[in-house]
Order: structure tokens, then C-alpha cells, then sequence
């Protein structure tokens, strides 16, 4: 018996529950998807196949304003919270256990382990008071919000690429005489790039369709495509709104299918 390997397949019930559990995750996402291609007004009655809510979206300048300007700050929130997430990545992982290194991740973490809306109800009482000392009610708010709260995200691929990592490279280098600059350009950056790109990613996707701290931080005539989104099944509900988040979907699905294939061809 001991040389019996337990295998979670050869349960009783395990495919249906798997199956189940499947179909029960993505009929919503399917029932949406479908519905995106309603040629009536209606999300819950089927009148036939048209495109006609993705023109539809796709002419509504609201919505062309607020794609954008939730691209800009997912790209630019990403971009940071990835280079601050590599930076204390290397800081508590290529150093030696020390007291206070456990309460540095959690520091790091809080994000994901605090109710986003608390974190939101915090930013907002920070940056209220910032715009009434400073008159400024821009986008970098909503910026340096995104960013803050994606930082966790980016950090935890980047954190667990490097711990997989051979730090005697890195060494080798040091004993040929290689700068820290030039150990880490040279030897960690190649290597760790996989997980900056899986940190980037994640840390992209997370920004792009936030909803709770957007609407706390942003300011008037500052919509994202979520926050348009809520506002819209506020008031009136049409496929418009399935559609965007068919292409929301899509977007997503081809962001994971380009990283999958990357990765493999570096992994070759």
C-alpha cells in the first residue's frame, strides 16, 4: 500500500463535480457573450444575430473616452507598480533571513489582504486632502492609486521567479568581476524576465477593470470603462454593455494566449 500513489481523478464523483463546477463558472460568461449578439434590446430574450451593439459601442464617444483612459492608467500603473514590485522582490529575496523580513512582506501584501473597499476609503481621505491643499484634481490620482494597490499583484510572480532562480550566477559573476549593475543587467534581468512580464500582466489586467477604488479616487469627468460600465446598468440596461465586456473578454483571453505562447518559446 505504500507505493500507491493517491490520485484525485480516481474519486467517486469527481468528473461530474468537475464538470459542474465548469459549467457553473462560465455559463454566465457564455450567457453574456451570446447575448452581446442580440439584435433587440432585450438581455434575457433572443431576437437574432446582429453586430449591432458592437458598432454601437464602438461609435459612443463616452465609451471610446473611457477605454482610453483606462488603457493609459492600466499601462502606466502597471509599468510602475512592476518596477517598484522588482525592486523589493530582489530587496527580500537576495538577502539572508533577517528579523523583520516576514512584517516587510506582509507590508508589501496588504492590498491583497485588506477589503479593497478600505483601501479605497484610505486613498480617498489622502488624496481629498491633497486636492484641497494643491487645487489639483488630475488623473494622477487615480495613477498613483492603481499603482499602489497593484503593486502585490506584480510582486508575487516576480518574487517567485526569483526564488527559483540560481543566485550562484549571479555570484559567478561577482567573482569575475562584474559590477552589481552589470551582474543584474547581464545575468538576473534575462532570467527574470519571464516573471516581470507575468507581474506586468497581472498587474495591467488587475488596473484595467478595477471598479471600487476608481470610483472613491476619481474625479468628475474622469470614467473608466468599468466605472462607465456601473453607470450605465444604473440606469438602463441594454447589450451595449455586453458587448464591451465581450471585448473586455477578448482582450483579456488574447493577453494570456500571447504570454502563454511567449513563455513557452523562451522556456525552448
Amino acid at each position: 500500500m505504500g507505493n500507491r500513489h493517491f490520485n484525485v481523478r480516481t474519486l467517486p464523483g469527481f468528473g461530474f463535480v468537475a464538470l459542474l463546477t465548469f459549467f457553473l463558472l462560465y455559463l454566465p460568461i457564455c450567457m453574456l457573450v451570446i447575448y452581446a449578439f442580440n439584435s433587440g434590446d432585450s438581455i434575457v430574450q433572443w431576437e437574432g444575430f446582429s453586430l449591432r451593439w458592437f458598432e454601437t459601442a464602438l461609435n459612443n464617444e463616452a465609451v471610446q473616452e473611457a477605454a482610453g483612459r483606462s488603457v493609459l492608467i492600466a499601462v502606466i500603473a502597471a509599468t510602475g507598480a512592476t518596477i517598484c514590485a522588482t525592486m523589493a522582490a530582489l530587496a527580500t529575496t537576495r538577502v539572508r533571513p533577517y528579523p523583520g523580513l516576514a512584517f516587510k512582506y506582509a507590508v508589501i501584501n496588504q492590498p491583497l489582504m485588506v477589503p479593497e473597499i478600505v483601501t479605497a476609503v484610505a486613498l480617498l481621505i489622502v488624496f481629498s486632502k491633497i486636492k484641497v491643499w494643491t487645487g489639483y484634481s488630475g488623473l494622477t490620482y487615480l495613477v498613483l492609486a492603481h499603482t499602489a494597490f497593484c503593486i502585490p499583484f506584480a510582486y508575487l510572480p516576480i518574487r517567485a521567479r526569483l526564488e527559483t532562480m540560481d543566485s550562484g550566477l549571479e555570484a559567478a559573476a561577482a567573482d569575475l568581476y562584474a559590477t552589481p549593475w552589470k551582474a543584474f543587467r547581464l545575468i538576473t534581468l534575462p532570467l527574470l524576465r519571464p516573471g516581470i512580464i507575468a507581474g506586468f500582466m497581472l498587474a495591467f489586467v488587475i488596473s484595467l477593470d478595477d471598479v471600487v477604488i476608481t470610483e472613491f479616487v476619481k474625479s468628475g469627468g474622469q470614467e473608466t470603462l468599468p466605472t462607465y460600465m456601473l453607470g450605465q446598468l444604473r440606469r438602463s440596461i441594454t447589450p451595449e454593455i455586453n458587448a464591451i465586456a465581450t471585448v473586455f473578454l477578448a482582450f483579456s483571453v488574447l493577453i494570456v494566449t500571447a504570454f502563454f505562447f511567449t513563455s513557452r518559446k523562451k522556456s525552448e
